[in-house]
């Protein structure tokens, strides 16, 4: 299938998805992250929920990093160029949401992208190779392309990978990891 029919079918997936089965599947995927060796991370970045996306609540994760003392970046997204501003995500930084219903800090320290050792990725699919389908205005793509060279890239998702994205493209970036709940 192409990224504009998996977008839009799993899109309809997700938000069919129960409360229940959806704290079912985060309940498995946090498990599987808290066993990720962190050892040689500092930073990472990590996407917020957008709720009305009925997104992963990454929120359990945040805390868990900050427990194990790793220091967690966030995004702030610029529509205009289509980019990620990254920002240190400290327990007082202030949230905003913006009109797409992204949570954003407010008056963050903003980093480097070349600061981060891990990013974990949304996505509404991926494939057998770790590409994904995102919501496609090309923000993680831009971010994961400035990164440095030995960047870990995890994808977190509800459904688990497909055998083949048909039109995936030279500025598609394939993830090193995705996190699925055990089926």
């Amino acid at each position: 299938m192409y990224k504009k029919e998996l977008r839009k079918l799993y899109k309809e997936k997700r938000k069919s998805l129960t409360t229940v089965e959806i704290e079912s599947l985060q309940e498995s995927i946090y498990k599987q992250v808290f066993a990720f060796d962190f050892s040689s991370v500092k930073k990472v970045h990590i996407f917020l929920p957008i709720e009305k996306q009925a997104e992963i609540n990454t929120y359990p994760i945040i805390s868990f990093l900050r427990e194990k003392g790793k220091e967690v970046v966030i995004s702030k997204s610029n529509f205009t160029n289509a980019t990620l501003q990254h920002y240190l995500f400290e327990e007082s930084t202030v949230l905003e949401i913006n009109k797409y219903g992204i949570p954003e800090p407010v008056g963050a320290i903003a980093i480097d992208v070349k600061e981060i050792d891990l990013v974990f990725v949304p996505l509404l699919i991926s494939d057998e190779k770790n590409y994904r389908v995102g919501y496609g205005k090309g923000f993680y793509d831009r971010f994961l392309s400035g990164c440095k060279p030995n960047v870990i890239t995890i994808g977190l998702n509800f459904f688990s990978p497909i055998e083949k994205i048909e039109d995936i493209n030279e500025f598609d970036i394939a993830l090193q990891h995705i996190i699925v709940p055990n089926e």
